[in-house]
């Protein structure tokens, strides 16, 4: 890419102050449609952040071997789940791509190639939080997918190489959960709110690391014991947290929100940093 357009690129994102971090828990996708405490948490937290430029959201849902943008002008809305009802798979996110934030995105890497994607979209794990926060879909959306060949580690340094997009007016969103069992979970009783002992035991071993900014635990979760065995058995869902830590700068405040495990093996716990 030749320096003019590069140029061109940053002028089209100059410096803001610093805009805040969010880790969203989002659970099931039927809370994309449904009304309960989690999308009114999403919602609430919407109201105290600034009005962003664009979003660069990492979901647990977009796997990949390397690690891609998405750049196309119009992300189709990805219904990527199944066995929900019609009026889920009704819902439509039309927010606008942004190609020039995905060229911003792949400049400020330097320790990978970020391929650029023209066949994503946003998946459930973008677009069923992202509706809450931002409704009107005016907001236009970049996600970057998580190479599956990669170590926490990986991710957590990456993380850090995107910190110069938030002082260009864009809002970082990690969308997962931190404890995520689809094995153990009571699937009928997914408005519940309990959790078992080990998700539990996880969770508060968890919150402890992020307010305490135990980095380094976080990453390492595998060395925790049964409790983190359970409560993450694959690491999509847990690794937009790295992200969402590894971003973090300095003395930042961290608040937690959303902080209920619901049938039994699922964390909605969601972090506001800045």
């Amino acid at each position: 890419m030749s320096l003019t357009t590069l140029n061109k690129i940053a002028d089209g994102f100059p410096s803001t102050p610093k805009m805040p971090l969010l880790f969203l828990g989002h659970g099931s996708p039927m809370n994309a449609i449904e009304e309960n405490e989690f999308v009114q948490g999403f919602r609430k937290v919407a109201e105290g952040l600034p009005t962003p430029k664009a979003i660069l959201c990492i979901s647990a849902h977009w796997e990949t071997r390397g690690t891609f943008v998405t750049g196309m002008e119009q992300p189709r809305t990805i219904h990527d789940f199944g066995g929900f009802p019609k009026a889920l798979f009704e819902v439509q996110y039309s927010a606008p791509g942004s190609p020039a934030l995905a060229h911003l995105t792949q400049e400020v890497v330097h320790s990978a190639e970020l391929g650029l994607d023209d066949a994503w979209g946003l998946d459930h794990g973008a677009w069923s939080v992202i509706k809450h926060l931002y409704p009107g879909a005016d907001i236009p959306v970049v996600q970057m997918s998580l190479d599956y060949l990669q170590t926490p580690e990986y991710h957590y340094q990456l993380a850090g190489e995107l910190r110069a997009l938030r002082e260009k007016g864009i809002l970082i969103i990690g969308s997962g959960n931190m404890v995520h069992n689809l094995r153990l979970l009571e699937w009928g009783k997914m408005n519940s709110i309990y959790g078992y002992d080990w998700a539990l035991e996880a969770s508060e071993k968890m919150k402890n690391f992020i307010l305490n900014d135990d980095h380094r635990r976080l990453i390492n979760y595998r060395c925790h014991g049964k409790s983190f065995e359970l409560a993450v058995p694959t690491p999509e869902h847990y690794l937009p947290l790295l992200y969402v830590m590894g971003l973090k700068t300095g003395n930042e405040a961290v608040s937690l929100f959303n902080d209920k495990t619901v049938a039994g093996s699922i964390t909605m716990t969601s972090v506001k940093i800045g």
